[in-house]
């Protein structure tokens, strides 16, 4: 197989839900669950100073267990892992509209139930503690490569 054949659509996020999730079902009777997931980067503005940027995805699951249906609540953080879709539509005043959704293939709690399951930060209290890197480079005239 040629290299230039190999293409990857993979995405892997971690945020908060907006709101709880909604499912409904296919004329198939097939569970589409779909949630507003939020990401959040830090960035520096032109002012110098560190901003929030968050950015909303549009999160689309099929067939989920009962389970993770019930937990996806707004405010609670998940690791989604799936591909993203771009679909057209037409909305109901005849307008064509586009949308970029991730269809997720893997969705784990970071949280359950008040305690943490996973990899938690509180990033309210560190916010204010990130600053850029201090990185140095050293001269290795030594490195095989």
């Amino acid at each position: 197989m040629a290299l230039t054949a190999f293409s990857m659509n993979k995405i892997q996020l971690i945020g908060n839900l907006g709101k709880d999730a909604e499912t409904r079902f296919t004329t198939n009777n097939v569970s589409v669950t779909s949630f507003g997931l939020a990401t959040t980067s830090r960035i520096k503005g032109k002012d110098g100073n560190w901003i929030n940027e968050t950015t909303w995805h549009n999160i689309v699951a099929f067939s989920l267990s009962d389970y993770i249906k019930n937990i996806l609540k707004k405010g609670k953080k998940f690791y989604i892992e799936g591909r993203i879709s771009k679909r057209d539509y037409t909305d109901k005043d005849g307008n064509k509209r586009y949308s970029v959704d991730v269809i997720a293939d893997l969705i784990i709690p970071f949280e359950s139930g008040g305690e943490s399951s996973g990899p938690r930060e509180d990033f309210q209290s560190n916010q204010n503690q990130i600053s850029e890197p201090d990185i140095q480079v050293e001269d290795n005239d030594d490195l095989p490569f």
